[in-house]
């Protein structure tokens, strides 16, 4: 953490998170219809000529903004270009957006827009890794919580409308090898973050370390992962691959009910990963269960996982994303606090014993 005395960044939160997309309208659909997320603010159409078009959606405490570059020269069009669809800023909500600007840039972060002001809202926007941006953002007073630059609220629409997710839980971060080191670094001497958890997984024949910083609040958090490119390639290196350098692999939401909220989510269309029989074969041998039984986890593919704290249930959709390089994780958490990472190995485990059973039975 910085040393410089300053508490800009104490309270800072999630304000909202802002994709580039190559087709706004069916990236829409496919948020508004497999997730229950709704419409709460859109670009004004009286303006003339617009760069971008773009949408405000989400539910409970989920913000999240659709942006389709219009014009070549926008950097959203160079960002899809390169990396396909993808999350292009983690928009940050602080109390003053120009004192955390100046501040962050004094330690040494790359300014991206100097301070503005825009119908009670000032933005400011830093680099962060990759090709992605955070943007400082700084509401006044009362203002409309679905107010952003260039988007106007949807009439009879609120930003915190209901739904089965709740709020962003983490973003998992794919950096280059040897680069996890200077993000933890920018993170902890630019933003104030504290590294909160690290772990080098090693699983079969790939490996990984996982870093993990979270905001000062506790409500933002970041878990860099990095390969091992002494290991034989895995799916991280397969993502940096085919996403073109460091980016959002995926991005947790919270359930209050997963259970509930993957039976309803799956019921609209979306996939989930299978996990193998084994998996839950193995489980009472690992956790001693609380809210849900094995076969309410094993009918829906959920993994669970436990530290000192509680115990975690996760499950991933499957990618609709193009290039494979996005997909999105469900949470929920009963007191535990680290990310599911005892799932690799078990789930290794069980992937081991599933084909063992296969060639025993062939």
């Amino acid at each position: 953490m910085a040393s410089s005395g300053t508490r800009i960044f104490e309270d800072m939160s999630l304000d909202h998170v802002e994709f580039y997309v190559n087709g706004l309208a069916a990236q829409t659909d496919w948020f508004v219809d497999s997730f229950g997320f709704s419409v709460y603010a859109a670009t004004d159409a009286s303006e003339k000529e617009p760069e971008v078009r773009s949408v405000g959606l989400g539910g409970n405490r989920i913000r999240l903004v659709l942006t389709e570059p219009l014009v070549g020269d926008h950097p959203g069009a160079a960002y899809v270009e390169k990396h396909g669809d993808g999350v292009a800023d983690i928009a940050l909500r602080v109390t003053d957006a120009t004192a955390a600007f100046d501040e962050a840039v004094r330690r040494g972060a790359r300014p991206v827009s100097p301070p503005a002001g825009h119908g009670g809202v000032v933005t400011a926007t830093i680099m962060g890794f990759g090709d992605v941006a955070h943007t400082f953002v700084q509401r006044v007073g009362d203002t409309d919580e679905r107010a952003l630059p260039g988007l106007r609220p949807v009439e009879g629409t609120a930003s915190g409308a209901g739904g089965d997710l709740v709020e962003v839980d983490h973003f998992a971060v794919c950096v280059e090898s040897g680069q996890i080191d200077a993000t933890v670094d920018f993170y902890r001497q630019v933003l104030d973050f504290e590294l909160i958890f690290t772990e080098h997984i090693v699983v079969g024949s790939q490996a990984m370390t996982i870093k993990v910083v979270q905001s000062g609040s506790g409500a933002v958090t970041l878990t860099l992962i990095e390969p091992d490119v002494s290991q034989v390639a895995g799916h991280i290196d397969e993502f940096l691959k085919h996403h073109g350098g460091a980016g959002v692999q995926h991005m947790a939401f919270t359930a209050g009910d997963i259970v509930g909220a993957v039976d309803s989510i799956g019921s609209r269309g979306v996939e989930f990963l299978s996990t193998p029989d084994a998996y839950y074969s193995l489980l009472p041998e690992r956790v001693e269960l609380g809210r849900y039984s094995v076969d309410e986890l094993h009918r829906l593919n959920i993994l669970v996982d436990e530290d000192h704290d509680g115990q975690l249930y996760q499950i991933f959709a499957r990618s609709v994303h193009p290039r494979n390089t996005f997909f999105l994780e469900l949470i929920e958490r009963m007191g535990a606090r680290s990310f599911g990472s005892g799932n690799i190995s078990a789930l290794y485990q069980a992937v081991e014993l599933q084909q063992s059973r296969e060639e025993a039975a062939a």
